[in-house]
């Protein structure tokens, strides 16, 4: 059986977006800065697709040559043998959001988000830090003997 029509666009639709959407889109490539840190741009991707197509039968003469020929239905053929017409399309888009960088540099790996809260994500960052300090102050405060 010979390839349908709609193979080809769906194949052509496909092939278009393995070339636009690759590892590079979503991990960018890394940018040294002067400090020795590594910059890496991270990015979110959407893709839709959609194909669709039918097979019609000429207006005017169709159903008479049939009949003149036979009559009966001929399957996916016309009146005359030939294969139906086909009409159909397809299409696709692909969307690229930044999401952030990763800075990694100076024994740390951080994550930059482009949008969102950064007073919360700052604080996130330090939160380990901060948590670390208070566990030494505490330790400190145990090991100093008390004096009456």
């Amino acid at each position: 059986m010979a390839d349908h029509p709609i193979e080809g666009l769906m194949k052509t639709a496909m092939e278009s977006i393995k070339e636009m959407v690759d590892v590079n889109t979503i991990v960018g490539d890394p940018v040294e800065t002067p400090d020795g840190s590594v910059i890496i741009p991270v990015s979110r991707v959407a893709a839709g697709f959609a194909a669709g197509g039918g097979e019609f039968e000429a207006t005017g003469g169709g159903q008479q040559e049939q009949q003149g020929q036979g009559g009966g239905q001929q399957g996916q053929q016309g009146g005359n043998g030939s294969a139906l017409p086909f009409g159909g399309g397809s299409g696709a888009g692909v969307s690229v959001q930044p999401v952030g960088f990763l800075v990694v540099g100076q024994g740390q790996i951080r994550l930059l988000p482009v949008d969102g809260n950064a007073v919360v994500d700052r604080i996130i960052d330090v939160a380990p830090n901060l948590l670390s300090q208070m566990q030494n102050m505490f330790k400190r405060e145990r090991k100093q003997p008390e004096c009456h």
